[in-house]
């Protein structure tokens, strides 16, 4: 008699694991528990809690785009503080996030080399959100409800620029905020041309498009 061997289903692209019904407590403890351990992307609102593990192509796309803006704000000369994919939260409003990226731009001279608070420090000016995986709960109004005044949304292979309105809505933008000097459209074609080539080739090709001018 023959046997058969069964087949184990492939592995999950990334982990997602959705929680509704989730004291702010709880995830304050999850979020200092694994602060250390494992880089995982927990969003919280008002209850409900979302884990989501980045998949390659998320982690390499939200580096990208950071190795851009660096090298923007470096050969500008325009002062800049990174703050990664630091949690933010806020008890009272009932909700918390990480960005993939984010920085200090126009406020940078007043947390310059302070450990940044909310309520007492305003939030970064800038956040990289790139969505190539499905969530459940939608992180806009989190940015919103904590301040964030602009959020550069990577989608499909393009750079959407969203800024926060006086309503505490988002309203998509043809120019930054943070870096109004900046072309968007022609930043998302050098972005396509990250596959032609090796890396350290092709942020130089970005700084060589900086520094003469960005035509």
């Amino acid at each position: 008699m023959s046997t058969i061997t069964p087949i184990s289903p492939p592995a999950p692209a990334y982990e997602h694991v959705y929680l509704p019904g989730v004291s702010f407590a709880t995830y304050e403890a999850l979020v200092t528990e694994i602060e250390d351990r494992r880089r995982l992307r927990i969003t919280y609102h008002h209850g409900e809690m979302e884990i989501m593990s980045p998949t390659q192509d998320h982690e390499r796309a939200k580096k990208l785009i950071g190795r851009m803006i660096e090298v923007l704000t470096e050969e500008l000369g325009i002062p800049l503080m990174s703050c990664g994919s630091t949690t933010f939260k806020d008890q009272l409003l009932d909700c918390g996030l990480e960005p993939d990226e984010c920085y200090y731009v126009q406020h940078e001279a007043e947390v310059r080399g302070r450990t940044v608070k909310l309520r007492v420090d305003p939030p970064p000016d800038l956040v990289v959100e790139v969505d190539i995986t499905t969530s459940v709960i939608d992180r806009f109004p989190i940015y919103a409800a904590l301040g964030f005044p602009e959020i550069w949304q990577y989608v499909d292979g393009d750079i959407v620029v969203h800024l926060l309105q006086t309503k505490g809505q988002y309203a998509v933008a043809e120019q930054s905020l943070a870096l109004p000097m900046v072309s968007i459209a022609k930043l998302v074609e050098h972005l396509a041309r990250c596959h032609e080539t090796d890396e350290t080739t092709w942020i130089r090709a970005v700084r060589q498009w900086v520094s003469s001018g960005m035509k």
